[in-house]
């Protein structure tokens, strides 16, 4: 069987010999080696093609995982510090105008082991655009003034954004940082607020010397650019320390042994769940297109096909919308597709219940655990295999109808060691069979113990007496419902939750990420 990864990589830009190769003399040998070792500290993902358009995408294989245990942020800050942060040359306000009339900006992205920069300009202003990101990068200010300013608005963020005016991210993050606690992977990757106002310019420019190094990035690239260009960017990005090979990472999968709950007491008319568990299948695992195929059936992101979506929202009324993950998702609320670059050696199992009014709630959980738990125990319905895998084939595309998105599925095929991923997921759906999934179901998903829930609810006190019983929470409808419904939910009423009192735990909104 060919190694796929093989693929991926000269996909991503790698050079072999051609049919005329000859041996280096002797006497080269040693300097073509060192000149190797230099060039292969950066890897290259490139999508040439006619497009006047043309996208970045530059990742450095570093994030918040790599944070110091005191000082979580310090990733989220640096890569801020350089997409919001003056050059050498010009301040932030100088390189916000001169991109004005281009129409172009840099973003950042942090996440666990990527921190993206990414941004688009025409070919018109190629060079002016890439002399501008050039600088940004490889030639930042490191203003006090500009430092302020991101850490302000970070603080921002998690204060009002997150925790005042978000409900639903809040819930599913508080969900990743509690299954990852004790792990590289637990704190959130903005930080706190506490650690935020702590983080120092010095520590900034240390995170940037020891992590913005040759062997942690990818220069990715797509659009009408010209070889000449491309050359040029490597030469600039080779300015760069080579810093130290790729180094093995353990993995942060952590073992939950009992089933346990978070509250977040918020004074809020609603309350939002999410529940989840680690799982071992990232998109270089051979269940990774059965898993996918489970979660899509159960409640694709935002989108009224699946199992919760209809049994939770469409037959009983009680929220807006039911989903189910096996990848990192944030930003939900705002997005109908997740976005590229936030690749990960570990995920977790996700079910996102939408608020629910207070007295639905409990049951509200209950029902999204039956259809877990149905799902566990009778498997995918042959009819609905074949839908969802026809609907998994189609969306394949929708993820990467950009040249910018189908460059960032690039980069992430590259970290995960697969081909590119539209071909990869399509391949592996068309061998699938419906015994595939429903054996993949039942061997990462039939967890009964092992759970974490959390919840951002009003008096959480109350909640969590609710939680800690077995009483059964029987739904009252403003409206008839079917014999079959009401049937069903006298089991759901009764469903077990597998929470003790001992094992919910009531946390203050102003704790959260402070």
């Amino acid at each position: 069987m060919k190694d796929p990864r093989k693929n991926a990589r000269k996909n991503a830009g790698g050079e072999s010999s051609g049919p005329g190769w000859k041996p280096a003399p002797r006497a080269c040998i040693t300097l073509l080696m060192a000149a190797c070792a230099a060039m292969a500290q950066m890897r290259i993902t490139q999508l040439p093609g006619k497009s006047p358009l043309i996208a970045f995408r530059i990742v450095f294989t570093t994030g918040s995982g790599d944070d110091p245990l005191d000082k979580p942020g310090l990733a989220y800050l640096t890569a801020h510090m350089l997409a919001e942060g003056g050059t050498r040359n010009l301040t932030y306000r100088q390189i916000v105008d001169a991109m004005f009339p281009m129409a172009a900006s840099v973003g950042a992205q942090v996440d666990k082991e990527m921190s993206t920069f990414h941004g688009a300009t025409h070919a018109d202003n190629l060079d002016a655009y890439y002399k501008l990101v050039r600088a940004m990068l490889l030639e930042p200010g490191w203003r006090e003034d500009d430092l302020r300013r991101v850490k302000d608005d970070a603080i921002n963020y998690l204060r009002v954004g997150l925790r005042g005016n978000n409900d639903e991210e809040l819930g599913k993050e508080v969900l990743y940082q509690n299954i990852y606690q004790g792990t590289p992977y637990g704190p959130y990757s903005v930080g706190t607020v506490s650690s935020i106002e702590r983080i120092t310019l010095e520590d900034i420019q240390s995170f940037y010397r020891a992590q913005y190094t040759q062997s942690n990035l990818i220069l990715g690239i797509a659009g009408g650019f010209t070889p000449a260009f491309l050359e040029a960017m490597k030469k600039d990005f080779r300015e760069l320390p080579e810093g130290q090979a790729p180094r093995p990472r353990e993995n942060p999968t952590p073992a939950i042994a009992a089933n346990r709950a978070v509250i977040v007491d918020k004074d809020t008319r609603s309350v939002a769940f999410s529940i989840g568990f680690p799982i071992s299948v990232t998109r270089a695992s051979p269940d990774y297109a059965a898993l996918l195929v489970a979660a899509s059936y159960l409640g694709q992101h935002r989108m009224s096909g699946g199992v919760l979506y209809d049994r939770i929202r469409e037959q009983r009324g009680l929220n807006y919308g039911d989903y189910a993950y096996i990848e990192y998702f944030p930003r939900g609320m705002f997005q109908f597709e997740p976005s590229p670059n936030l690749a990960r050696r570990a995920q977790i199992f996700q079910i996102w219940i939408r608020p629910v009014e207070p007295p639905n709630a409990k049951f509200a959980l209950r029902l999204a655990l039956y259809e877990l738990n149905k799902l566990v125990k009778e498997g995918i319905p042959a009819e609905d295999f074949e839908r969802t895998r026809g609907f998994l084939v189609k969306y394949a595309n929708l993820l990467t109808r950009t040249r910018s998105a189908e460059l960032g599925y690039a980069i992430d095929s590259l970290f995960y060691g697969i081909p590119n991923y539209n071909r990869y997921l399509k391949t592996g759906l068309a061998k699938l069979t419906r015994d595939d999934v429903n054996r993949a179901i039942r061997r990462y998903l039939d967890r009964p113990d092992g759970r974490v829930i959390v919840a951002v609810s009003n008096n959480g006190e109350d909640l969590k007496r609710q939680l800690s019983s077995d009483d059964p929470s029987p739904m009252k409808y403003n409206s008839p419902k079917p014999a079959a419904i009401m049937e069903e939910d006298k089991t759901v009423e009764k469903w077990p939750l597998g929470l003790g009192g001992g094992n919910i735990t009531v946390v203050p909104l102003d704790s959260v990420f402070q």
